[in-house]
């Protein structure tokens, strides 16, 4: 069971109302870089032993949470950051990340983003073995460094929200990997790494040890079949969050334990030692310590009891586009039972605009202030302006307890700055 906790009050909301109105999404900086720490420590045994220096970092993916200040703080612990886009690998540029702290990870890859990625040094890490021919036209020349996404097909499962990997529209299949890393071998690219991503918000711990074992087991293949020997492995990401109070948290003691022992069974013999091992985690680092608070504007009796908020799905997506579960707490109501059963609802003009759908919560009024849970990823990034909705600020509740706008709530200037009237 997960204790699905606040950093906030009521009080603590309308101390900053006037300045900081409803609706805006809030960043617990304490707990992200204590879990940021729990990431690095629990892998301690790659780059802390004598007998294994390879190395582990796990590469943030910039697209659960693109912001400068929470970049920062997540770059002074330690991680690098996993970028899918231009304007990705531009907010690092802003922030002084350059070269191999950049994983630089997309598909259908535009030439101004493969440019962008050589120009900042980054590891491009490609997704297709046609893109080896694209990336050397548009660059002139290979990187020394590459490494490829792995597609393992009807080999491996996949889960409910990343689908069945050989319907996936990502990686190369085992064949083509294989080429792959020849025809760049004879290209002159001396280093190489090995990546893939088969699951997303996948709560089940032995399903990152036997994805360790899979790229192992390939990574030996490629040094017995072409004389290569594999730099590093990158896990992909892909390590859920509790979303449910029911829900338990990953234990990544546990995960990293069962990937060390396969690391001394599989890497060590076959002297692929030392092995970088890289991850590309975004929603566990960030996503537990996000909120979106937001406030009761009306509340609607009809063949159903609504609760009727000044956010909606244009804030946060996930519940309407995926039927997602967020957690819910009342401010100022955290202890009392939950007497009546709610549909959540946003203002857009669309059925779906709705945080939950028949959630047992305390009773509400209007002035209320509803605290949604684990908005941390995956939450303001995907947001939208459908019927003209503004984006939201973020906010981060700094060490101290005082929060910090590190993205202002847009305009209609901001909004209307594009157009030509």
């Amino acid at each position: 069971m997960t204790d699905k906790q606040v950093p906030i009050t009521k009080s603590w909301v309308e101390e900053h109302q006037a300045t900081i109105p409803t609706p805006y999404h809030l960043y617990d900086e304490r707990n992200i870089r204590e879990n940021a720490r729990y990431v690095n420590g629990a892998f301690s045994w790659v780059s802390n032993s004598e007998a294994k220096p390879g190395g582990f970092k796990n590469y943030f993916a910039v697209k659960a949470l693109p912001n400068p200040a929470i970049m920062r703080l997540l770059q002074e612990e330690g991680m690098g950051f996993d970028c899918s886009s231009g304007a990705e690998l531009a907010l690092c540029e802003r922030i002084g990340v350059r070269g191999e702290e950049i994983m630089f990870t997309s598909n259908d890859t535009t030439r101004e983003e493969y440019e962008k990625a050589a120009a900042l040094g980054a590891i491009i890490n490609l997704d297709d073995i046609s893109h080896i021919a694209f990336l050397e036209k548009t660059l002139g020349s290979l990187p020394e460094l590459l490494c490829f996404r792995y597609n393992p097909g009807p080999l491996r499962e996949g889960n409910v929200i990343i689908g069945r990997p050989e319907e996936a529209k990502y990686g190369f299949t085992r064949d083509q990997i294989l080429k792959g890393y020849e025809i760049c071998k004879q290209k002159g690219v001396k280093r190489f790494g090995l990546h893939t991503m088969v699951a997303s918000n996948e709560l089940d711990p032995d399903y990152f040890i036997e994805t360790a074992r899979m790229l192992f087991e390939l990574a030996v293949e490629v040094k017995q079949t072409l004389g290569i020997s594999i730099e590093f492995v990158n896990l992909g990401g892909g390590i859920g969050i509790p979303y449910k109070p029911e829900d338990t948290r990953v234990d990544l003691e546990y995960v990293s334990t069962g990937i060390e022992t396969l690391y001394e069974q599989i890497i060590v013999p076959e002297g692929l030692h030392p092995l970088r091992i890289v991850m590309e985690n975004g929603r566990m680092i960030t996503g537990p310590y996000g909120y979106l608070v937001t406030r009761v504007l009306h509340l609607k009796n009809t063949y159903k009891s609504y609760v009727g908020l000044d956010a909606s799905m244009a804030n946060l997506m996930r519940p309407g586009m995926y039927g997602a579960y967020h957690h819910i707490t009342v401010l100022g109501k955290e202890h009392s039972e939950p007497t009546s059963v709610y549909d959540v609802t946003g203002s857009l003009c669309e059925n779906n605009d709705k945080f939950a759908i028949d959630r047992s919560l305390p009773s509400i009024g209007v002035d209320d202030v509803l605290v949604i849970h684990d908005t941390g990823a995956h939450g303001h990034s995907m947001g939208f302006n459908y019927n003209g909705k503004l984006r939201s600020a973020e906010v981060l509740l700094q060490m101290d307890g005082s929060p910090r706008v590190i993205r202002r709530k847009e305009t209609l200037e901001d909004y209307f700055a594009t157009l030509e009237f």
